[in-house]
C-alpha cells in the first residue's frame, strides 16, 4: 500500500489533552520475593497522578512471571485501585514454531476482564508468525472475548517474538472494532508518524500509544502513551502533560529532562531499563530495594550516581 505523505511539523497538536498509561514496575525484595506493598503503593501513586496503571507488561516482567503470579498481580491491582481503571498485559509464554494459541489468549483476556481491567494483547511467537490476513482475523477473534482491548506491536530489541507490523496490517488492525488503540514500540519516529497519519485518515478515535522511550515528545504529534519510562516518575509525566494542555512553555524543559532519563535507561541492553527503574524508585524513596526479577538483566553500579544527578535536575524543575 502507499505510505501516507509525512509532514511532521503539520502534525503538531498544541494544547491537546494527552492520555497517559504507565507500565508499572513490579518491585522485588532483597530475598527475591515480590514486594506487594510497594507494588500496590506505586499503582495508587500512578493513578493519583492521573495516569492509568498498566500491569503484567514488560516493565512488570509479565513474560517472566508464573501464571499464579500474574493472577496475584491482577488481584492486588484491583484491590489497591478500588475500582479505578487499569490495563493489563494478556501475556503468556510460547516457543518458536508454536501455532497461534487462541484458547490461551481467551483465558488471559478473561482473567483481566473479570477483574475490571482492559486487556493489552501482547505478542507471542504464534501470533506474530501469522500472515497478515490471518493475523487480523486472530485479533478479531480475541476481540470477541471483551468489549475493548489495546493491541501491542513490539520491536525485537525488547523480546525475540516481537514484530512491528507493516502499514497494510496496521490498517487492518484499525478495522478491528474492539481494538481501541495500539502501543507502538519500534523506538523509531517515522513508523509512528506514519501510523498517526493513517489513524487520522481512517479512524480518528483510535489511540496510537507511543512506546518510544527515546522520543517521549511524540505526544506533540498526536500520540498518547503507554510507557515504561513513566513508571520512574508518573508525577512528573502528569505535570508535563498538563503543561502541554495549558500551552505552558515549561513543557519543553521538563520533557528534555525526562528524555535524558529515557536515553540513559533505555540504552542497550534495553530490557535492563527495569533495573534502572528500580534504582531510580529507590532513590526517590518509593521502594526499599532495587533488585529485579532474577532473569532480568542489570545495570552497572555507577548508574546510581548518574540517576541521582538526573533526579536532582528533575526535582529542581
Amino acid at each position: 500500500m502507499n505510505r501516507p505523505a509525512l509532514d511532521p511539523l503539520s502534525m503538531i497538536r498544541p494544547r491537546r489533552g494527552i492520555t497517559g498509561i504507565s507500565a508499572i514496575l513490579l518491585p522485588f525484595t532483597d530475598r527475591g520475593d515480590i514486594d506487594w506493598a510497594a507494588f500496590a503503593a506505586h499503582c495508587v501513586r500512578t493513578a493519583d497522578a492521573g495516569l492509568t496503571p498498566a500491569v503484567n507488561m514488560d516493565t512488570g516482567f509479565g513474560n517472566l512471571l508464573a501464571p499464579d503470579q500474574k493472577i496475584a498481580v491482577l488481584d492486588v491491582t484491583r484491590s489497591a485501585l478500588g475500582g479505578k481503571p487499569f490495563v493489563a498485559g494478556a501475556v503468556f509464554v510460547d516457543a518458536p514454531g508454536e501455532i497461534f494459541a487462541l484458547d490461551k489468549y481467551r483465558r488471559a483476556v478473561a482473567d483481566i476482564v473479570t477483574r475490571g481491567g482492559t486487556p493489552v494483547v501482547c505478542q507471542s511467537y504464534g501470533l506474530t508468525a501469522l500472515p497478515g490476513p490471518e493475523l487480523i482475523a486472530a485479533y478479531e477473534a480475541i476481540g470477541r472475548e471483551c468489549d475493548a482491548f489495546i493491541a501491542f506491536e513490539l520491536g525485537p530489541m525488547f523480546v525475540p517474538f516481537g514484530k512491528v507490523y507493516d502499514l497494510e496490517v496496521y490498517r487492518g488492525l484499525l478495522g478491528v472494532r474492539a481494538c481501541v488503540g495500539a502501543k507502538h514500540s519500534s523506538l523509531r519516529r517515522e513508523p509512528e508518524w506514519a501510523r498517526l497519519a493513517l489513524r487520522d485518515a481512517v479512524r480518528p478515535d483510535f489511540k496510537v500509544f507511543t512506546g518510544n522511550d527515546l522520543a517521549v515528545d511524540m505526544v506533540m504529534y498526536g500520540s498518547d502513551y503507554l510507557l515504561g519510562l513513566s513508571t520512574f516518575a508518573p508525577d512528573l509525566f502528569a505535570r508535563r502533560d498538563s503543561y502541554w494542555r495549558a500551552g505552558d512553555p515549561r513543557f519543553y524543559e521538563l520533557n528534555d529532562a525526562l528524555q535524558y532519563l529515557g536515553c540513559l535507561t533505555f540504552r542497550d541492553p534495553v530490557p535492563a531499563y527495569k533495573h534502572s527503574a528500580a534504582m531510580f524508585l529507590k532513590l526517590r524513596g518509593w521502594i526499599g530495594c532495587d533488585a529485579t526479577h532474577p532473569r532480568s538483566p542489570t545495570r552497572p553500579e555507577y548508574d546510581r550516581e548518574l540517576l541521582r544527578g538526573i533526579l536532582r535536575r528533575l526535582e529542581a524543575l
